[in-house]
């Protein structure tokens, strides 16, 4: 025993070695699990080449890309912008009503794209200039806009959902499901906090739209309202399935910016194709690598070993909550949300049961938990994007986010310890069963 606790050693040790000598993940995942194939077991290294290749062979993905590419013509196209100036008609003219129209722009782009990385990227890059020119608190500013796209997966679809339930085998549509009510919660905490910052500092008010002004922008903005409802609508009435939905969700944002909104012509749309499609790769070789790795975390039987060595020494339900969070949280500092789920969730599987907690329940934890990683130093990826669009330090940028950490913190606590409040939905929609 003492050899072979000695030889997880040495791999955990060769895995963060590889990742502080800012090796690629995937890389970094694979060649440890090359090594750990190579030198410490009996097994042949055509196992690994088959893991690889079955791992990019699942129709589960299919759902991934297309919503990628899906994320990306809303990107390069208009309705991002028409989503926008639909929340400010709403809530702009409020007490941080700018804030607040970041905050909800941010959940109906993550409605549609799945992604926080996308949302930064689209709904920040608008915003933060916004509210700084209209004379918002640049701390606020930049906190508020890196810290709400975690919204992008956490209100359905998510793109680490959908991988979850591709290990889990969890009905997607009900997972889904478990992202409303938490999404919800974020966005009116942020709103409420928003109100009290604008309050206090005496941040400028906008003028307040009239009757008509509102309904131009709903109107204007009715093709991009719509295709989030389409997301929903059809997935939730079973009308199509969730693949069948980003593929519908993408031809319906292609023909919107190509023959409504006119925003993109054929050889944009090309280019947005050809992004998507490298993206995609991207992930892909992600999926690949972790899997690699999963594989020889599997054939060593390292979750069992884990499993047991937990329930020996933790008894209580809620501890042991607690201590996955915090190793969650850590663990989303330093390692992207879609290796740690892929590598994450064989680990923590087994150990559910045990403890009697719904996978269901403990995948949203997960999501939130790995979400909360991108705005934590050091190597929090939403620091970085809106570090480098407002020229900020790294140091100035975590100050800014930790209000709203805090918030998501005690969401996160909040939803830890009522387990109901997150499985409300899927019981109503899906029955009992489905837990």
């Amino acid at each position: 025993m003492e050899g072979s606790t000695s030889t997880y050693i040495t791999i955990g040790l060769i895995l963060l070695g590889l990742m502080f000598t800012t090796i690629p993940v995937f890389m970094s995942l694979f060649f440890t699990a090359l090594i750990g194939f190579v030198f410490f077991t009996d097994y042949p290294v055509m196992m690994l080449a088959q893991a690889l290749f079955r791992s990019m062979d699942k129709f589960a993905l299919v759902v991934v890309l297309f919503f990628i590419l899906c994320g990306n013509i809303m990107t390069s196209g208009s309705i991002v912008d028409k989503l926008i100036r639909v929340a400010n008609a709403l809530v702009g003219w409020l007490p941080g009503g700018l804030g607040m129209a970041g905050v909800l722009a941010c959940g109906l782009f993550g409605a549609i794209s799945g992604s926080t990385v996308a949302t930064v990227v689209a709904i920040g890059g608008f915003m933060i200039p916004a509210l700084l020119e209209n004379g918002y608190d640049e701390k606020y500013t930049i906190g508020v806009m890196t810290t709400s796209p975690i919204l992008g997966i956490v209100i359905p679809p998510s793109i680490s959902m959908i991988l979850y339930s591709m290990i889990t085998n969890d009905s997607l549509e009900a997972l889904f499901m478990t992202g409303f009510v938490p999404g919800i919660l974020i966005m009116i905490t942020f709103c409420a906090y928003s109100y009290i910052v604008a309050k206090k500092k005496n941040f400028k008010l906008i003028d307040r739209p009239s009757g008509k002004e509102v309904i131009a922008a709903l109107k204007d903005g009715f093709w991009s309202l719509m295709l989030p409802v389409l997301i929903f609508g059809g997935i939730f009435s079973g009308m199509f399935t969730a693949n069948e939905a980003a593929v519908v969700a993408s031809v319906y944002a292609f023909i919107v910016e190509m023959f409504i909104h006119r925003s993109m012509g054929f050889k944009e749309m090309y280019k947005v194709t050809v992004s998507s499609a490298v993206t995609s790769a991207t992930l892909l070789i992600i999926v690949a690598g972790a899997t690699c790795f999963g594989k020889y975390l599997t054939l060593e039987q390292i979750p069992a070993i884990v499993t047991e060595a937990v329930v020996e020494h933790i008894h209580s339900k809620w501890v042991f909550l607690l201590a996955v969070n915090i190793l969650l949280l850590i663990v989303g500092t330093f390692m992207d949300i879609i290796s740690a789920t892929l590598i994450l969730t064989p680990i923590f599987l087994p150990m559910l049961d045990q403890f009697n907690i719904s996978s269901l329940h403990f995948g949203l934890l997960m999501t939130i938990n790995l979400g909360i990683g991108y705005c934590t130093p050091p190597l929090g990826v939403s620091l970085f994007i809106t570090g480098a669009m407002t020229k900020r330090d790294i140091i100035y940028v975590t100050k800014s986010v930790a209000p709203f950490i805090l918030i998501q913190l005690i969401i996160l606590a909040f939803l830890t310890y009522w387990p109901q409040l997150v499985l409300f939905l899927p019981k109503l929609f899906y029955g009992e069963g489905v837990l």
